[in-house]
């Protein structure tokens, strides 16, 4: 029996400036090699797709992709529709105006308290930083370049992790559901 089809939520780390990722292109070749109902969100590093392949062999196939046709290799994250969904939940900052100073950053591990609190020390009045099952949340009223506590966080929190800003996260669920059916 085939495996129920799952909707995936595709974050590429470090896309933009000079490393681009072409999504038109992107999609035609996640398309070509067998994923269905295809949707990529600006030009920096999101796509969606249903697959019956398990997460890993997603992965593994779209990072082939990447390298093969795009000479991209930098990490790949893929969240499911449930997982993005409990993401969006678990938003610690409910009555915060979400848009670009409001951050979902998921993370590949998890980072210790201590990694946290250093982080914490950099946030100006206004700003924090909760973490919440492996999506680190991020609040830079002032905007995320202009603060201290935006600055630290890739290499502060100690795991890897791909950021994206709310309007994104909500959008990404928007195309993800589409492509549910």
């Amino acid at each position: 029996m085939p495996r129920p089809k799952t909707t995936y939520i595709l974050l590429f780390r470090g896309v933009g400036g000079a490393t681009q990722l072409p999504v038109a292109p992107l999609r035609e070749a996640l398309t070509e090699v067998g994923f269905e109902n295809v949707a990529t969100y600006i030009n920096s590093g999101n796509a969606v797709l249903l697959s019956h392949l398990p997460r890993e062999k997603v992965i593994t196939t779209v990072a082939n992709i990447c390298e093969v046709k795009f000479g991209f290799t930098k990490a790949i994250y893929a969240q499911t529709l449930d997982e993005w969904t409990e993401l969006i939940e678990n938003n610690p900052f409910p009555t915060v105006e979400a848009g670009k100073h409001l951050h979902a950053a998921v993370l590949a591990g998890d980072p210790t308290k201590e990694a946290i609190e250093a982080l914490r020390i950099y946030a100006v009045e206004g700003e924090s930083i909760e973490v919440v099952a492996r999506v680190a949340y991020l609040h830079t009223p002032f905007g995320l370049g202009t603060s201290k506590l935006g600055e630290k966080f890739d290499k502060g929190i100690g795991v890897a992790n791909t950021a994206r800003n709310w309007n994104t996260v909500l959008k990404l669920l928007e195309l993800a559901m589409k492509a549910t059916g």
